[in-house]
């Protein structure tokens, strides 16, 4: 065991729940910490699917104006790293055993979870400098979560917003209603960037939420828009005019409502000065990890030979229509391979690809207690005609029965999409 492992297996044990939804312990220890979290220029994003691929275009977008951004999200993919960016760069195994040691010190032994920890641990580099700006992307839900003990920030963004993580609230609260207000009524007063929802009754529940927060609030269809035009661009307009874009470094269309979220921000936000040309070539160099991801080299990529190989972390019935959406767009059958975290609806998960797909194999999640075993997945499922198990990413894919052109997707967790990419 390595040395962050070692930080990290010690901070987990600072309190008996991996979740405790409470906003006093991080404050205690800010402020411990000498307030970190004062003055810092934040843009919060919270929502339930396409956070990371907004934050994603930020960053790049960003990083093409030659602005230094801080990038704090979660889980992480591969390492944890990920989820301490600062100064555009990935922190160093050095500098983050360094960081958490200090943090860790302390705090000195009180009861505080692991995100939240963690959340104090990154803003306490980030208060180094001043002049970054912070993009903090909320954990679960919003309103007690350690990413909102901010007095001040810049701007927040609300992504797709659907049903996930229910299994955190009160279970006759489990509803649409509830996961929109627990994200959205505690927003601050500066602007509010809405993205494109999946139907009008969520747009319309969210603007009801919003209707007392005095923010300037920058609605999808409203104050901006975007279109899909053909010869691989797309036009996006808002109140400073319109803008003929290249199609972003991402798979999907469905990509341009988060790319579109993105702009809209920084194109929102005084203090910061992004122009065509920022925007143009910054979107053309996402990077994504995860998420819609086509793996075109590496050991696993090599058991399928010419085959397509993509993976995505999809875990929710709104992300599971998308992916699903956009398989449909591709003509070549199909081959699912799924693992899952217990705590999901699978069935509504899975309900997205029924008939669309010409194979299902689920698997189990290697080092992840949490995940549904699966052979269990396989036996809860129904719908699907060609449905196996197999215990490992290898078995299933050798498995698969793959013609020409055939894609294989893994998909269903953002730990398994870990995994895979560890694999590869």
């Amino acid at each position: 065991m390595n040395n962050i492992q070692k930080i990290i297996s010690r901070l987990q044990r600072l309190h008996p729940k991996a979740i405790d939804l409470s906003l006093n312990r991080i404050k205690k220890l800010c402020d411990k910490l000498q307030n970190p979290e004062k003055n810092l220029k934040v843009i919060s994003v919270v929502g339930t699917n396409g956070k990371n691929s907004t934050i994603q275009a930020m960053r790049s977008i960003l990083r093409e104006a030659k602005i230094q951004t801080n990038i704090y999200t979660s889980p992480h993919i591969q390492n944890i790293n990920e989820r301490f960016i600062y100064n555009n760069n990935e922190i160093s195994d050095e500098e983050l055993s360094k960081l958490l040691l200090e943090t860790e010190e302390i705090n000195n032994g009180e009861q505080i979870t692991y995100f939240e920890i963690l959340t104090a641990a990154f803003l306490k580099k980030a208060s180094e400098n001043k002049n970054n700006i912070n993009i903090l992307e909320a954990g679960l839900f919003h309103r007690f979560d350690a990413t909102n003990i901010f007095d001040k920030n810049l701007a927040s963004v609300v992504t797709a917003i659907g049903l996930d993580h229910t299994d955190w609230l009160p279970k006759d609260e489990g509803t649409i209603d509830k996961i929109i207000y627990e994200k959205t009524s505690s927003l601050l007063n500066s602007k509010i960037i809405v993205s494109n929802q999946e139907n009008n009754e969520i747009l319309s529940k969210i603007k009801k939420s919003l209707i007392n927060n005095n923010s300037k609030k920058i609605y999808f269809n409203d104050l901006y828009s975007y279109s899909f035009a053909e010869n691989n661009f797309f036009y996006y307009e808002d109140e400073k005019g319109g803008l003929k874009l290249p199609i972003p470094n991402l798979l999907g269309n469905f990509q341009l409502a988060n790319v579109a979220a993105a702009i809209a921000t920084l194109r929102n936000i005084d203090e910061i000065d992004v122009n065509e040309s920022h925007i143009k070539e910054g979107i053309k160099k996402i990077k994504n990890i995860g998420r819609l991801q086509e793996i075109k080299s590496g050991n696993l990529k090599k058991l399928i030979n010419n085959n397509k190989l993509i993976i995505d972390g999809s875990h929710n019935a709104l992300g599971g229509k998308v992916l699903s959406e956009y398989l449909e767009s591709i003509e070549s059958k199909k081959h699912l391979i799924v693992g899952m975290m217990s705590n999901k609806n699978h069935q509504e998960f899975l309900n997205n690809f029924i008939n669309k797909i010409s194979s299902l194999t689920t698997v189990d999640i290697p080092n992840q207690p949490n995940s549904i075993n699966g052979q269990d997945l396989k036996n809860k499922i129904k719908g699907f005609k060609n449905i196996n198990y197999k215990n490992s990413i290898k078995e299933a894919l050798n498995s698969l029965d793959l013609k020409e052109n055939d894609i294989a997707i893994i998909t269903g967790s953002l730990y398994l999409a870990g995994e895979v990419l560890n694999l590869n």
